[in-house]
């Protein structure tokens, strides 16, 4: 017996395959949340499926006080990085690793002939709410989202916060 394991205790490790993880709504086919499968608390851990041209995650965000790590497995991916009016756009490819420090606004697409196979690692998990940062399209202001979750998890509804509108309707990609 190793020096990490009690008898006595359930072993610490989980071994599961990420189609089996939570699929989280969002704009992509499918976003898993292997953090959450594998009962991490120290870091988030993502896996995206997207088509070309599907935006991942919610959209234009930052994190204020938790950094990210991106590896594209196959496929390609644009992340546009830094503020609005002096923003740096970024193809990432297959095998490369994209990092982007706290406080720093992104948002990414998928891009190229074949989907996207992303994954997400981000740190330190009890820091890692999105401040997401887009124009409304109802009242044009530049605002945050809130959301309310719908159809038992599936569905989270998005509105402006300056406004109230609903402006978006992320699903749960189909099963895995």
């Amino acid at each position: 017996m190793s020096d990490d394991h009690d008898a006595d205790e359930p072993p610490r490790y989980r071994h599961i395959h990420s189609a089996d993880a939570p699929d989280a709504p969002s704009r992509t086919t499918h976003k898993y949340e292997i953090d959450r499968a594998v009962g991490a608390t120290e870091f988030g851990f993502n896996r995206y499926v997207a088509e070309p041209g599907q935006r991942i995650p919610w959209g234009r965000h930052y994190h204020p006080d938790h950094e990210e790590a991106f590896y594209v497995v196959s496929g390609a991916v644009e992340f546009t990085v830094g503020p609005l009016d002096d923003a740096e756009t970024v193809r990432v490819a297959a095998g490369e690793v994209l990092y982007v420090p706290p406080n720093t606004t992104q948002e990414a697409v998928a891009v190229g002939d074949e989907p996207l196979e992303l994954l997400a690692v981000g740190a330190p998990k009890a820091t890692d709410d999105a401040v997401i940062e887009e124009e409304c399209p109802a009242c044009g202001a530049v605002t945050g989202r809130t959301f309310e979750v719908a159809d038992e998890g599936a569905t989270y509804v998005l509105f402006c916060e300056a406004c109230g509108e609903e402006v978006d309707r992320l699903v749960s990609g189909p099963a895995g």
